[in-house]
């Protein structure tokens, strides 16, 4: 028996589907001379309604190396009784115990991305040069997880990040340590899309949070891709350079915030866009409810998260929607 490509695709790796689905998006983009405009639809990186999709997904925690953290990342379908989308459950418990080997000085850190991805041609990367945002939907525990992006560049340990912030996001306000600004969170060291919230008296960069989240807890993350930060093995580097966004080899999340216990994070979609379109957002406020992004004028009615901008003698004035993001 001859395997056909139809059974080749059906495999582990899927490597002609991968291609036939490339050659066709392509192939489309020619045929309508989409390249040629800022593209309106999203382009999902990471869709969750298709169990298949958790498959294509590895987990990573700290007993690769002989610790005691756990990962694991499930499929979980829908449910109508309480309006929840088929998503996938990223759970485990975090622990900062040492194992017996004496080359290990820390642990406690949990994540999954997507696996490499291949096709006739070699290395399948993401091109997100069209799009200004990546976003994410997902309900949050309230842990301090971080977006992981990482490109296809010289060093291919760098990863790109950003904080999660959630409306559901809640991080105790410590006191600055002028002994120790490197560990102080309110520290001018620390990028801002790494810090655990917005450093006080300056502009939220992205996100904020809310004193009274809808307890669906479903919410729309978006994060401009010129605010990822480049880190190393977990530290921000110098010097800076921006994310590659032509070359995106893998998305995902992870959570470094070294406190032991469980967490659970679910994850309805990831995906790059520059803006939701109106079928978006019925889709949106269906299923966010209270915590659905707000709405701005425009062709396509593009919206994102709310944003504070300090104005002059009347402190910080709250923006919606596109404008938010581009007035800082």
């Amino acid at each position: 028996m001859i395997p056909t490509a139809v059974c080749l695709s059906r495999g582990r790796t899927g490597i002609f589907r991968r291609s036939a689905e490339e050659i066709s998006r392509l192939t489309k983009l020619a045929w309508n001379m989409e390249a040629l405009q800022v593209p309106h639809k999203p382009r999902y990186l990471l869709d969750f309604e298709n169990p298949e999709t958790v498959a294509t997904c590895k987990t990573m925690a700290d007993r690769a190396v002989g610790g005691f953290s756990t990962a694991s990342l499930d499929h979980v379908p829908a449910d109508a009784a309480t309006n929840t989308p088929p998503h996938a459950r990223f759970h485990g418990s975090i622990s900062t115990k040492l194992p017996t080997n004496w080359k290990i000085h820390r642990t406690g850190y949990a994540a999954f991305r997507n696996q490499d991805r291949s096709w006739v041609f070699g290395k399948l990367l993401w091109d997100m040069d069209p799009y200004a945002y990546l976003a994410l939907r997902v309900k949050s525990d309230g842990r301090r997880y971080t977006v992981n992006i990482q490109t296809d560049s010289i060093v291919d340990t760098d990863i790109h990040q950003h904080r999660l912030f959630t409306q559901h996001h809640r991080v105790p306000r410590p006191l600055a340590s002028s002994s120790s600004p490197s560990q102080d969170p309110l520290s001018d060291d620390i990028p801002a899309g790494l810090a655990d919230f917005p450093p006080p008296n300056s502009p939220i960069l992205s996100h904020t949070t809310t004193p009274n989240p809808d307890p669906s807890g479903w919410e729309t993350i978006i994060i401009r891709w010129q605010d990822f930060v480049r880190t190393n093995l977990g530290e921000a580097i110098e010097p800076q350079t921006s994310l590659l966004q032509s070359r995106v080899r893998s998305v995902g999340i992870g959570l470094t915030d070294r406190v032991e216990g469980p967490y659970d994070l679910r994850i309805h979609r990831v995906w790059a866009t520059n803006g939701l379109t109106e079928e978006e957002m019925e889709e949106e406020r269906r299923l966010c409810g209270n915590n659905a992004l707000a709405e701005s004028g425009g062709e396509h009615k593009l919206k994102e998260d709310t944003t504070f901008v300090e104005t002059e003698g009347e402190g910080l004035e709250r923006l919606k929607g596109i404008k938010g993001l581009k007035k800082k």
